[in-house]
């Protein structure tokens, strides 16, 4: 089994080191539906809570050396094939960090409770923020609800017109330019 922690102290410094923050490391199943895994990395500039593709390709550069000369040294931290996929978080991004809670109260989000949790295992509402490790949400059926952080499984916003509204694309320079193309037919 991949140790996430291990992976995770690894990956850390190297986006540090480029000016970012990790917002997530995470196995999963390969959407390539070739029955692999990706190692998923998520991270942002603090400046704009996002990445480029040249920030996420300078990363992914980073990481991969630093696996590299880790694995090549004799540390196993990816049991079996992956390939790697960095990536920025996005407008529905994953909530992780406690400061994620406070960032994006106001808006709506979606948040689901680890297996053992005693109560209503999703919630979906309003975020409300977090106080001592309390993340509170307006849920659409139980009303207000506060919740420990440490047992939430995940945790993500919702799109919704109020969050693409407070989210800015980094660049929008063009995209009120259409430029209209007509493509010729081939002779059959």
């Amino acid at each position: 089994m991949t140790d996430l922690t291990r992976l995770t102290e690894v990956i850390e410094p190297e986006a540090q080191a480029l000016g970012f923050e990790l917002v997530r490391v995470k196995m999963m199943s390969s959407e390539a539906g070739d029955g692999g895994q990706a190692l998923q990395i998520m991270a942002e500039d603090p400046a704009t809570g996002q990445l480029v593709i040249d920030q996420c390709a300078a990363l992914s550069r980073r990481v991969s050396d630093r696996i590299d000369a880790l694995e090549e040294a004799g540390e196993v931290l990816v049991d079996g094939a992956y390939h790697l996929e960095v990536s920025s978080p996005g407008i529905d991004r994953p909530l992780t960090r406690a400061k994620d809670f406070s960032a994006w109260a106001g808006h709506e989000a979606k948040i689901s409770m680890d297996k053992g949790w005693d109560g209503q295992r999703t919630l979906r509402g309003d975020l409300k923020g977090i106080e001592d490790g309390m993340v509170t949400i307006v849920d659409r059926k139980a009303g207000e609800t506060s919740v420990p952080r440490e047992q939430i499984h995940s945790a993500q916003l919702v799109l919704t017109d109020a969050l693409i509204a407070a989210t800015q694309p980094l660049d929008t320079s063009g995209a009120d330019e259409i430029v209209e193309t007509e493509e010729e037919k081939a002779d059959d």
